[in-house]
């Protein structure tokens, strides 16, 4: 009995044995394999390092101190077209955030040109940031889309706003009187009277809407 146990420790224990040694002969054939996919590894790390300690580091901080100069431009001096070219630069040659925020920085000056075409090429190409600036930046691009005659692109970007808002209830009913509008336009009057409802009933109070949803039944026929 002690005999056949002993025997069954060895057969594991040779199995065990085998089975490093395959281990073993498998990483003797792939070593080069292996060492060079770490040296690979270790480079790309390096060029990750170096690419943020050497470029993108210093271009950020340039862009930074450009944009800087830029809202000094159109705050402090009051110069809207100076204002205008440096952001527009600055979002030509800078893609980290600085150059992001020169984006919705110029798309509001053109808007407030008329250049509505324009701005939303900037909007279109802006990553929202922000709890203020993240929703903002969409209600200026559905207001671009307004302009150019998009509506249903409008109430898309509307709907991202409000969402991008979330509990900032001055921000989300100010959206939606737009959206409301829009709709209006397109003469989806039902959709315009929900949302009048949603308006008086969660952020504006009794009777705030009263004129807006008398407006949209009689628009529907009396429903």
């Amino acid at each position: 009995m002690a005999k056949k146990k002993n025997q069954e420790t060895r057969t594991k224990l040779e199995d065990i044995n085998e089975s490093l040694s395959g281990i073993e002969q498998k990483f003797e054939q792939h070593k080069k394999v292996i060492y060079w996919i770490v040296i690979a590894i270790l480079i790309i790390a390096l060029l990750v390092w170096g690419y943020f300690k050497f470029v993108y580091g210093p271009n950020y901080e340039k862009a930074k101190k450009d944009l800087s100069k830029a809202d000094t431009e159109l705050l402090i001096k009051n110069d809207s077209t100076a204002a205008l070219k440096s952001y527009e630069k600055i979002a030509k040659n800078y893609s980290n955030p600085a150059g992001n925020r020169a984006k919705l920085s110029a798309a509001t000056i053109l808007y407030g040109q008329g250049d509505y075409k324009k701005a939303l090429n900037y909007l279109e190409d802006y990553s929202p940031k922000g709890e203020i600036a993240g929703p903002a930046s969409q209600a200026l691009l559905g207001d671009c889309y307004v302009n150019n005659k998009n509506l249903d692109k409008a109430v898309s970007a509307y709907d991202k706003a409000i969402k991008l808002a979330g509990e900032n209830k001055v921000l989300v009913a100010s959206i939606m009187q737009k959206k409301a509008n829009v709709l209006h336009s397109q003469k989806k009057y039902k959709e315009e009277l929900d949302l009048y409802e949603q308006l008086e009933t969660k952020y504006m109070g009794p009777g705030a809407m009263d004129a807006q949803i008398e407006r949209a039944k009689t628009m529907m026929g009396g429903k």
